[in-house]
């Protein structure tokens, strides 16, 4: 068994106490915080039987390694999740949709694509081992829950996975400011994988040339792109729409 793991704000613990109770080996909070939320978690918390311990500020911040905790700080065991992508996607229900992350190192970044991803339905998230960065308790907490529902799957070479999902018949769609069609003017219905790259540097040439399309997002005013969490959020909430 992995060793516990540390999750911190109230989004990201409240998920875990909604989803998965009994992974909870305890929970830390500041009792000098007495506000309804506070209030409301902690009688959810004693609800699911899970140990609460008191603490104060400098311990959760120490505990969480962030100053952003809100108060509330649990220690957790892992959820068992799909082993491999190939499991994942063998048990999904109609057609695929993932994100493809490239070269995505801000913990940050990744944790508000893992929310979008939630919030549109993706099955899962993927990304290369390296030039990306991993689940982390930052990552968790600005993920707001969806570091915990949402499988992320690092593989070791990216372009080689993007070739096994084409051979599923899963359409591999990148975003290029050069593309010729807009996002808008794609098919999303069938199974998909939207790619994106990092700011700045994009996609990388091989992870490009291995897409079986490119699609560009239009932008009508100054700035030349948009954050990676905001171009996930337009292209997998496109394909929502198409598919509902």
């Amino acid at each position: 068994m992995s060793a516990p793991k540390v999750l911190f704000g109230f989004h990201a613990v409240g998920v875990r106490l909604k989803t998965a109770p009994q992974s909870i080996v305890e929970i830390y909070y500041e009792p000098t915080r007495r506000d309804a939320r506070m209030r409301q978690f902690l009688e959810r918390a004693k609800e699911a039987n899970v140990r609460l311990i008191e603490a104060d500020g400098l311990r959760l911040a120490k505990l969480a390694g962030s100053h952003g905790h809100q108060g509330v700080a649990a220690r957790v065991t892992a959820i068992e999740q799909a082993r491999s992508l190939d499991d994942l996607l063998d048990g999904v229900q109609g057609p695929p949709l993932l994100l493809v992350l490239d070269g995505v190192t801000d913990p940050h970044n990744l944790g508000a694509c893992l929310r979008v991803a939630d919030g549109a339905g993706a099955h899962a998230v993927i990304a290369p081992k390296d030039h990306a960065v991993g689940i982390n308790a930052t990552v968790a907490k600005v993920a707001s829950g969806a570091a915990e529902t949402v499988p992320y799957f690092m593989v070791t070479n990216l372009a080689r996975t993007l070739g096994e999902l084409k051979e599923r018949n899963i359409w591999c769609v990148g975003t290029s400011d050069d593309a010729p069609r807009t996002v808008y003017q794609a098919d999303f219905k069938g199974p998909v994988a939207l790619v994106l790259g990092a700011e700045g540097a994009g996609m990388r040439q091989l992870t490009r040339k291995t897409c079986d399309e490119l699609v560009s997002i239009p932008m009508r005013g100054a700035v030349e792109s948009l954050n990676v969490s905001v171009a996930s959020g337009v292209c997998l909430y496109e394909a929502l729409r198409q598919r509902s």
